[in-house]
């Protein structure tokens, strides 16, 4: 147990001084030693990114140290880094089942959907141009959609049903002759539910209509089959499934055209210029040999620990439910990510749940950004259809390889303790409620 010091805890009161909640008395009321900070760590936020496998560490350290050539080199150093670029290409390759001259290395999942995104539209010789996409990307997506917009293409959000998917029907009402591009998401990153990308594919196909799919929380967690996805851009990140931070792809499907985004020295299949990170991307294709070897595995106890936590939370917390579809899995297909449940529980901000929670060990997410000192409800809860002071009650878990049934029982011991705390001190809790959560 370390003492909290007086700058962090300005530093928090700061941050997070858009929540309602004053959270110097946060602390004060938790049992965790007054002001004491806890030292256990449960991470519970594998959506926001993954530990590093070891394996795909050593494998990356050679790159890092005395195998350090340029990949572009014809030297034998620079040769070396290239067969070990070549070799993480055909892994990553493997991994989304297609050819290694179909995968490009980027620097992650944004710079993917950017070249994804920008390179298709810019590519297009029609006079008008025209983009669907849905209300519930990543920003990753909505910007480079906005920043075509100011160049006057017109963009259509597509709405998502209350349990956070996309109506292939509503893609093909968008679609009018103008169309160039369609990119939908593969699994959303907040409450884990799996679009019908096939089915959006082929509508896409059917129109002629080139079609992209952000597949960043998907990818090294269930199948992903581009062939059986039949997209014609897919993106990928590795920190997502246990490979290094800075490092990602995007699968072009052979005769897909781009244009680049940069100019230089033109290398990966000239889309992206630039040195490679030989280092990085071996690390992602360690990781993507790994994720393919254990996937079903790793999956289905997932979604076991995951299936428990849930249930518990809601038999043992009141006004708590989950946001989007529970059904795990529809005609042998995922239907929501096995390692995410996204929670709401009434009358707490979801910030100050997230805080509570770490002060104890336990590192979870909301799906709410701050800025500028206030706290903006998730865009995605909001097209579900959850009012503003419910998105902001919501706290996403997204559990890792790593994670325990002991961790499960732990954040189940601590969290409902908490909650009721936090309700005790919101003005927010309605007059029949307030004495059960202050006794």
């Amino acid at each position: 147990m370390g003492r909290l010091s007086a700058g962090l805890l300005h530093s928090l009161m700061y941050n997070y001084r858009g929540c309602s909640i004053p959270l110097f008395f946060i602390f004060l009321d938790f049992p965790c030693g007054g002001l004491e900070w806890n030292t256990m760590s449960l991470y519970f936020d594998h959506n926001a990114t993954t530990p590093l496998a070891p394996e795909a560490l050593e494998e990356m350290l050679p790159y890092m140290r005395q195998d350090y050539g340029n990949a572009a080199s014809i030297h034998r150093p620079g040769q070396r880094a290239r067969a070990a670029v070549e070799k993480a290409r055909a892994q990553v390759a493997a991994l989304v089942h297609c050819e290694p001259n179909e995968i490009v290395f980027t620097s992650g999942g944004t710079e993917s959907n950017n070249i994804a995104i920008l390179g298709a539209v810019r590519e297009s010789g029609k006079a008008r141009k025209h983009v669907i996409t849905s209300v519930i990307e990543h920003h990753a997506v909505l910007r480079p959609c906005q920043a075509l917009e100011r160049e006057g293409v017109e963009v259509t959000y597509v709405p998502v049903s209350a349990d956070g998917f996309v109506e292939p029907d509503e893609v093909r009402k968008a679609l009018r002759p103008e169309t160039v591009l369609i990119s939908i998401m593969h699994a959303n990153n907040e409450t884990g539910a799996v679009q019908p990308v096939k089915d959006i594919a082929a509508i896409a196909r059917e129109a002629g209509v080139l079609f992209h799919s952000d597949a960043v929380q998907s990818t090294g967690k269930i199948p992903v089959d581009v062939t059986g996805l039949g997209v014609d851009l897919l993106s990928m990140s590795a920190h997502k499934f246990g490979g290094p931070k800075g490092v990602g792809a995007l699968f072009v499907r052979q005769g897909v055209r781009l244009l680049p985004l940069m100019f230089g020295g033109m290398k990966e299949l000239d889309t992206r210029p630039g040195t490679e990170n030989v280092a990085g991307i071996v690390g992602m294709g360690a990781a993507a040999r790994l994720a393919t070897e254990n996937m079903d595995q790793d999956a289905q106890q997932l979604a076991r620990l995951r299936d428990r936590l849930e249930a518990e939370i809601l038999k043992r917390i009141d006004r708590a439910g989950v946001n989007g579809a529970r059904e795990n899995v529809r005609d042998g297909e995922w239907r929501r990510m096995p390692n995410t449940t996204n929670l709401y529980f009434d009358f707490v901000e979801g910030e100050a749940l997230v805080i509570a929670l770490d002060l104890q060990g336990i590192a979870c997410s909301t799906g709410s950004a701050c800025s500028s000192g206030s706290v903006e409800p998730s865009h995605v809860l909001l097209a579900m259809g959850l009012s503003a002071e419910r998105a902001r009650s919501s706290v996403r878990f997204s559990l890792g390889k790593a994670n325990t049934e002991q961790d499960v029982d732990t954040v189940l011991r601590i969290i409902a303790p908490t909650v009721k705390r936090l309700r005790a001190l919101s003005p927010r809790v309605p007059a029949e409620m307030r004495e059960s959560v202050r006794n």
